[in-house]
């Protein structure tokens, strides 16, 4: 149970922690004849969510085996953290790299980049997943001629592969991973839609942090539907798990001077 319960010595009977549950008044409940806050979860259903720690002002929430909670001094006037402008600039300028320089990226850059990951929300709070960070050379390499073969063994994806190892192979790269140094894999045992969705999100969060670190980063597709058509795949790195995603990761070998144009979605319910 990795909420234990109240620190009495903290809580102020605020009640906070009531209406911040996932299920409201489901497992923490108001004591009227002895004026406090219990927490009661007997058939261990909290989905460690989280907002009970967020929410307390106090910190009196007591867990374990969850991590560690933080704060900064701007959490409750993010605006001030970061403005619009700079978040909105900051996520247009996001792009897909294909060129990288061989450069291996610090360890402590590629800790930072999970840590981001590890934030992201999930669905029902599900952590199913995993994180593998491929850096060898020769692995990723090895990896990567062994997706190419994969898909130019169907006849239906053969002269699309052949034509994109060519086009790739005249700036010296492969066409899978683009000769990254490095490959960040997520993986989860929850073969459900929702799973899809989670690693998606995951990605993104490790994307955007990459970019706040200077590095560059590609979301391979390719990398869902090889290992979904060959299990033999994922036994080369040893890979555990039914759904999965990844990206490519380093320091960029390009330059980009401004934001491509996107059309505009059509919206409903804004005049």
């Amino acid at each position: 149970m990795p909420i234990v319960g109240i620190d009495y010595d903290k809580c102020i009977t605020c009640k906070i922690c009531l209406k911040a549950c996932t299920e409201p008044e489901a497992y923490f409940k108001f004591d009227s004849e002895k004026n406090k806050v219990i927490f009661e979860d007997p058939n261990k259903q909290c989905i460690q969510c989280g907002q009970c720690i967020a929410q307390c002002p106090e910190d009196a929430i007591i867990y374990e085996t969850m991590g560690e909670s933080f704060t900064f001094d701007e959490i409750q006037k993010l605006p001030e953290l970061i403005d619009h402008e700079t978040l909105f600039k900051f996520l247009a300028a996001n792009r897909s790299v294909r060129f990288y320089k061989q450069e291996k990226v610090p360890e402590e850059l590629l800790r930072k980049v999970i840590r981001a990951m590890e934030q992201a929300p999930t669905a029902a709070n599900m952590r199913s997943e995993n994180f593998y960070v491929l850096s060898d050379t020769e692995q990723i390499q090895a990896l990567a001629s062994a997706i190419y073969e994969d898909f130019i063994s169907d006849p239906a994806e053969k002269e699309h592969w052949l034509e994109r190892k060519e086009r790739y192979g005249k700036t010296n790269r492969d066409p899978v991973f683009y000769n990254a140094p490095h490959i960040i894999i997520i993986t989860s045992n929850f073969n459900m839609i929702m799973e899809g969705f989670n690693i998606g999100i995951i990605a993104t969060y490790g994307r955007l942090a990459a970019q706040a670190l200077g590095l560059g980063t590609c979301w391979i597709g390719y990398i869902t539907l090889a290992f979904q058509r060959n299990p033999k795949l994922k036994k080369m790195i040893k890979l555990r798990g039914s759904v999965f995603g990844g990206f490519t990761l380093g320091y960029p070998d390009v330059k980009f001077y401004r934001v491509p144009p996107r059309p505009p979605k059509k919206v409903k319910g804004l005049s």
